[in-house]
C-alpha cells in the first residue's frame, strides 16, 4: 500500500469494491457481512479509522494489536466464517492517523458469515438468504461450470430441427470454401462442435443445452430451458408501450436472423466505404450487438433478453455471469468465453470473429454511423450495450459527459475553495438555488467529485 493508492481509494464515496469503517476502539461484526459480501462479487478493499465520505479519523493505537488478533481469529471461526478465510490486515500511517486496511479477494466457493450470505451491491451489504433467485445467480457465477453444458440424455436426433444443417453447412462454406463440416455426417457435425459429449466423471452422455439452443424444436427448447426468450421492441412514436415486438424463443440460428431482420426493418442502412467496399455499417454493428445477446448471455437465468430500438438509440440488456463491474472501453478490455460451444459454433458459420471482437467492432463503426458518437457498454449481472443511431445521440452522449461553461465555472470554484457554499455560487453567477443543484448533480456524474453535508466540504 502506497500513500497516493490510500488517497485514492479515499477520495471517492464507498463503491461496490471500497467499503469504510470507523471502528475506532474494536471491530464492528459488519466488518464480516463485508468480508463475506466482497468474497462473493468482486473483491475489494476495506479500509477502517475512516468515516463515510472517506474522511479518517484514525484509530485508537491501543486497540489496534487486539483488532488485528481478533480479526483473523474470526476469519478462521467456522462459526464465523465458511469457508475460514486467511488475509492480512495491515496498519497504515496516514495524515498522522492510524489505519486498518485488508484487501478481500473474490472467491471460487460461495461465502457466509455467521451461516448468512452476503452479496455487494453498490456500496452495501445485501442478505440474500432467503432469496433464492439471487442466490442461484451467485452459484451460478461462482461455477466453473458452463450452463451450455449440461446434458440432457433423452434428447434424440428426433428433438432437433435437422433441416437446419445444410443452412449451417452452407453459412460455413462462404466463410470458408473447404471447411471440414462440407466433408461430415450430420451427426459427425454435431459431436465435432461440442453439442454431444459424454460427462466421464458421470457417465451420462447426450446432447447439451448448446446443441438444443442451437437445433433444438421450439417445444424442446421450452422444456430445457423455459427462461429462454428474446424480446425485440421498437420505441419511436409510442413510447409508453411500443410500435413493433418480436418475441423470439426459436433455435439461436434462426434467431439471429429475425432479429437482424427487425433491426434492418426498424433503423435506417447507411452505406460507407471499408476497404474500397460499399459496406452496411448498420448490418456491422447489429451482427455485434446481436451476437452479443445471443452468445455470451447466462442462459441459466429466466431473465430475458431485450433488444430495444428507439428514435436515437438502439440498446440490449442479457443476464450475464460478469467477471468485473463497470463499463468496458476498447483499449481495457479482457475478453473471457461465456458460452465457448456456442461462441465457437458462431465463429464457424461467419457470425461471430474472435473473442473480443465485437468489441472492438462496436468501438470502430459506431463513431461512422452516428457522426462521431461512441458505444456504451456496461457489464454487471445484467450487460448492457447502447449504440447511437445519429449525430443527435451522439451530441446528446458527449453533453452528458461534457461540462458548460457555467458548470466549468463552479467546478473551478471548488478547486480553489472545497468549502464553497451555495449561496457563494448563486451570488457570483447570479443564478438560483435550483439551478445550482441541477448544476452540481452533473458535476458530480461528470467529475467524480463529492459532498460530505456532515462537513460542508467538496472531495476532489
Amino acid at each position: 500500500m502506497t500513500t497516493e493508492l490510500m488517497r485514492q481509494l479515499l477520495s471517492k464515496d464507498e463503491k461496490i469494491t471500497i467499503e469504510y469503517k470507523e471502528c475506532q476502539n474494536g471491530i464492528y461484526d459488519d466488518v464480516y457481512e463485508t468480508v463475506c459480501s466482497f468474497s462473493n462479487r468482486y473483491g475489494g478493499y476495506i479500509i477502517m479509522g475512516v468515516k463515510d465520505g472517506g474522511i479518517p479519523i484514525g484509530l485508537n493505537r491501543n486497540m489496534i494489536k487486539d483488532m488485528k488478533k481478533n480479526f483473523v481469529n474470526q476469519l478462521n471461526n467456522p462459526d464465523k466464517m465458511s469457508p475460514t478465510l486467511y488475509l492480512s490486515i495491515e496498519e497504515f500511517e496516514y495524515d498522522g492517523m492510524t489505519l486498518l486496511w485488508v484487501y478481500v479477494p473474490p472467491t471460487s466457493t460461495v461465502e457466509k458469515c455467521a451461516n448468512r450470505i452476503y452479496d455487494r451491491n453498490e456500496d452495501g451489504d445485501m442478505d440474500i438468504t432467503d432469496s433464492p433467485i439471487q442466490l442461484q445467480n451467485m452459484y451460478n457465477r461462482k461455477s466453473n461450470t458452463y450452463v451450455e453444458r449440461k446434458i440432457f440424455p433423452y434428447v434424440s436426433l428426433d428433438d432437433l430441427r435437422l433441416d437446419l444443417i445444410n443452412k449451417v453447412r452452407n453459412l460455413a462454406k462462404s466463410r470458408k470454401t473447404d471447411h471440414d463440416w462440407l466433408q461430415m455426417s450430420d451427426q459427425d457435425i454435431l459431436k465435432s462442435a461440442g453439442l454431444w459429449e459424454k460427462d466421464f466423471s458421470s457417465g451420462v452422455q447426450g446432447y447439451n443445452l448448446a446443441g438444443v439452443l442451437l437445433f433444438g424444436k421450439d417445444e424442446v427448447i421450452r422444456s430445457c430451458c423455459p427462461g429462454y426468450i428474446t424480446d425485440a421492441i421498437c420505441r419511436i412514436e409510442n413510447l409508453d408501450r411500443y410500435d413493433d415486438r418480436l418475441q423470439v424463443t426459436t433455435n439461436l440460428i434462426e434467431s439471429y436472423e429475425l432479429l437482424m431482420e427487425f433491426v434492418a426493418k426498424h433503423t435506417s442502412d447507411k452505406f460507407f466505404l471499408v476497404d474500397n467496399v460499399n459496406t452496411s455499417i448498420r448490418d456491422l454493428i447489429a451482427r455485434e450487438v446481436i451476437g452479443n445477446i445471443l452468445v455470451h448471455r447466462d442462459f441459466s437465468s429466466a431473465y430475458p433478453a431485450k433488444l430495444i430500438i428507439e428514435k436515437d438509440w438502439l440498446k440490449t440488456e442479457n443476464w450475464c455471469v460478469p467477471r468485473r463491474h463497470g463499463n468496458i472501453m476498447s483499449d481495457e478490455f479482457t475478453p473471457y468465453p461465456k458460452n465457448p460451444l456456442i461462441q465457437q459454433f458462431f465463429a464457424n458459420i461467419g457470425r461471430t470473429d474472435t473473442i473480443g471482437s465485437g468489441v472492438r467492432n462496436l468501438y470502430k463503426y459506431t463513431p461512422i454511423y452516428s457522426e462521431g458518437g461512441k458505444p456504451e457498454l456496461f457489464e454487471d449481472d445484467v450487460f448492457k450495450i447502447s449504440i447511437p443511431l445519429n449525430k443527435i445521440a451522439a451530441e446528446s452522449a458527449k453533453e452528458r459527459k461534457t461540462l458548460s461553461k457555467r458548470e466549468q465555472k463552479i467546478y473551478d470554484m471548488i478547486c480553489e475553495n472545497i468549502h464553497l457554499s451555495v449561496e457563494q455560487v448563486m451570488a457570483e453567477l447570479d443564478i438560483s438555488r435550483a439551478t445550482v443543484f441541477r448544476d452540481y448533480a452533473k458535476i458530480k456524474r461528470v467529475t467524480g467529485a463529492t459532498y460530505d453535508k456532515n462537513t460542508s466540504t467538496w472531495i476532489l
